[in-house]
């Protein structure tokens, strides 16, 4: 005979006075996080107690009860009442309701106060966005909701702002398939057919952050000159459905492509067929993706086939070439510019040879067999093919003796690792992303000078901290005084120190967000140039023999490689801070920089030695127009600066790049502290002292035909 269920007995409620109540020494929370008391005290005074004390009576050393009642869990409520009593709003004797614990019962106070805090779910975005609506619209203003809620109104404004995303899309988010920032970056455009396209675009793409999206919905036509475009081409472009807007009256570089999702959906498609392609030679993965990040090859191991030997023909051909080459050379050795139609014969030659020397490699069946290769595109919109990266775990097992298996190569795998995904044709897994194959809206202007956009903070930080990485990666004795500053700090500041008797470590910092021209710039080079010297010379993978090769190295070169090391662990990056949850603090965040300064100054660096230079795509589009004003009017004076204010922003920026262009000027957060200081013109200096003649600056003609037929008459009127 089956058994009746065991019914539960909830516990009873009932109203006892606060002067009763006492808070409980065993209640969990102890960090002061969310709302203040001051604001839960004046929304119990509004709204009342919204939730019950949880509360247990007070035994005596006998185990009498002793009229009181200790409150485990709802102390932050019990906190708020007390303000109230003090602030003589609410009386001493006034009665809470509250949830009363048996004496008898076996749960612990400890956990009451634990699962009350641990088992909240916070309100989810989207209900909180329908919840302000819902009071919105029966009347309530966004300054009303948000003094209710205790929070700034600017954040009812945010999620107001999920209003003008398709209700498709909310959904979509609802079910956690998209993030946060993700769905507010469809709020750039209100067209809901246009959000929905671009979401199918990229939900299953290589890239879906909220950027990229912005960029998107943003970007109504792509230059016919794009590597995008030049990829695919404009013809299969327009054979795909697209259209192309040319300008009849002025060349238009190939014109402007005005469908940039079908766009990137066929470079998407043709990197796929360049892949399976290349899946026939037995890679075990392939990676594809039009920009592959700075530092995407980070913890693998790079494989060096064997060239494929020239045939005879191939020889002959090159040598004819070469034959050729040095006799024209040596027939017009003695002239200072050569005829045309030599120069592009030598040229023609130069390529021939080039293409005859880049020889295919030849790989090992057993290193293709774990190894993969990366697909993407080159600045130029050509295809880029990089063969023979192996990822730490698939790296071929050593057979140590007693028949125990063990890795060969220590280390946790990259950011690509490879899930089940798209196989190719030769059972090759084929990812974008890591994932299955299947422009930021300019604000107001106003003229006043804003803060810099979060994003391009992040681009310039990441380009100094790179540039760091390559000055201390050469300044050795800086290295290691920056090496013994974290040590000094773990060893005399135990707060912030933790773990075993010794921990010292470099760990790089993956440079997540950047500026898509960071790989290719001249530092990225450089590191990498460094990186691969060292590895050639290394004996890596077995310690001991690492541990002999170190020991016999001269002391300079000790401090070289220490110095490399040293640098991958430097991070001058901006972030948004986070005091919260994971991520940085803003006092973390202060130090960071201030320190970045410091570094910046002993090592000496030169940002603009750096190759950094101001262009529309690197800052000049991306800031208002009072910031471009601003560095024109710092690199050549306050009148080459009004030349350019009556221009609309686009025009502005295209013709500040011109201007600016050698001028050595960086914004702010580029700038070396010390020298900042010492050039900056301080307040109340004579601005003439800084600007150059008007009539010196070499202008376009549609500027010239602004300027007044006497300069000096303009300059004297202001």
């Amino acid at each position: 005979m089956a058994q009746a269920a065991k019914k539960i007995t909830l516990s009873p409620s009932r109203d006892i006075a606060f002067d009763k109540l006492v808070l409980s020494q065993s209640n969990v929370r102890r960090i002061k996080a969310g709302v203040s008391i001051e604001e839960l005290a004046e929304d119990i005074a509004r709204r009342g107690l919204l939730q019950s004390l949880n509360v247990r009576p007070v035994m005596n050393a006998e185990g009498v009860e002793t009229g009181k009642f200790e409150i485990p869990a709802g102390g932050r409520r019990f906190q708020a009442l007390s303000l109230l009593v003090k602030q003589k709003r609410l009386a001493k004797f006034a009665p809470v309701p509250c949830i009363v614990r048996e004496v008898s019962t076996a749960i612990l106070a400890e956990d009451d106060s634990l699962a009350e805090n641990m088992q909240r779910v916070a309100l989810h975005p989207l209900d909180q966005f329908r919840a302000f609506l819902a009071l919105r619209e029966k009347g309530q203003s966004d300054e009303e909701i948000a003094a209710a809620f205790f929070v700034a109104p600017a954040v009812v404004k945010q999620r107001m702002r999920l209003a003008s995303v398709a209700p498709a899309l909310l959904e979509v988010y609802a079910e956690d398939a998209m993030t946060l920032e993700q769905l507010m970056a469809f709020t750039v455009n209100p067209d809901h057919a246009r959000q929905i396209q671009v979401w199918d675009a990229v939900k299953s793409s290589w890239s879906k952050e909220p950027f990229q999206i912005r960029r998107m919905l943003t970007e109504a036509s792509v230059r016919a000159s794009d590597r995008r475009a030049v990829f695919v081409g404009v013809s299969a472009y327009e054979d795909a459905g697209g259209t192309v807007l040319r300008d009849l009256f002025q060349g238009d570089d190939g014109g402007w492509l005005e469908e940039p999702a079908l766009l990137d959906r066929l470079v998407s498609e043709r990197l796929q067929v360049e892949a399976e392609a290349i899946a026939a030679e037995g890679w075990k993965w392939i990676e594809i993706s039009v920009d592959l990040p700075y530092g995407y090859s980070h913890g693998m191991r790079r494989l060096f086939g064997e060239a494929v030997p020239m045939t005879e023909d191939e020889v002959a051909a090159h040598a004819a070439h070469l034959a050729e080459y040095r006799q024209l050379e040596e027939e017009h050795s003695g002239q200072d510019d050569l005829p045309e139609d030599i120069s592009e014969r030598l040229a023609a030659l130069e390529l021939a040879m080039e293409g005859l020397e880049q020889r295919p490699m030849v790989y090992e069946a057993d290193d293709v067999a774990r190894a993969g290769v990366f697909v993407s595109l080159d600045r130029e919109g050509g295809l880029s093919v990089s063969r023979g990266f192996v990822r730490v775990e698939d790296e071929a097992p050593v057979i140590a003796d007693g028949d125990c298996a063990m890795s060969d190569v220590a280390g946790q795998g990259g950011d690509g690792a490879v899930s089940a995904s798209h196989l190719g044709s030769a059972g090759t897994v084929i990812t974008s992303g890591g994932q299955p194959l299947e422009a930021l809206a300019e604000d107001e202007d106003d003229g006043a000078l804003k803060p810099l956009p979060e994003r391009l903070l992040v681009e310039l930080t990441a380009h100094r901290t790179l540039a760091l990485r390559e000055a201390v990666g050469r300044s050795p004795d800086v290295a290691l005084t920056l090496l013994l500053v974290k040590l000094v700090n773990d060893t005399f500041r135990t707060a912030g120190a933790s773990g075993s008797c010794l921990e010292a470590s470099v760990r790089e910092v993956y440079l997540s967000t950047q500026a898509p021209d960071l790989k290719d710039s001249v530092v990225a080079r450089s590191v990498d140039d460094r990186q691969a010297s060292w590895e050639a010379d290394l004996p890596l993978g077995d310690d001991a023999v690492l541990w002999d090769y170190l020991t016999a190295l001269d002391q300079a070169s000790r401090l070289a490689l220490l110095a490399h090391c040293v640098s991958f662990g430097i991070n001058a990056v901006h972030e948004k801070p986070n005091p919260y949850g994971a991520g940085i603090s803003a006092s973390g965040l202060t130090r960071r920089m201030a320190q970045s300064d410091i570094l910046a100054n002993a090592v000496g660096l030169d940002m603009v030695e750096a190759g950094w230079e101001p262009t529309v795509e690197t800052y000049l589009g991306r800031v208002p127009k009072a910031r471009i004003l601003d560095a024109v009017r710092e690199a050549k004076g306050e009148g080459t600066a009004q030349l350019l204010d009556h221009l609309k922003k686009a025009e502005m920026a295209v013709e500040a790049e011109r201007l600016l262009k050698g001028s050595g000027w960086l914004p702010e957060v580029l700038r070396r502290i010390d020298l900042d200081a010492g050039t900056g013109a301080g307040e109340g200096e004579a601005v003439e002292d800084t600007l150059e003649p008007v009539e010196d600056i070499a202008l376009p003609d549609f500027l010239m035909a602004d300027l007044p037929s006497e300069p000096a008459a303009m300059m004297a009127a202001e």
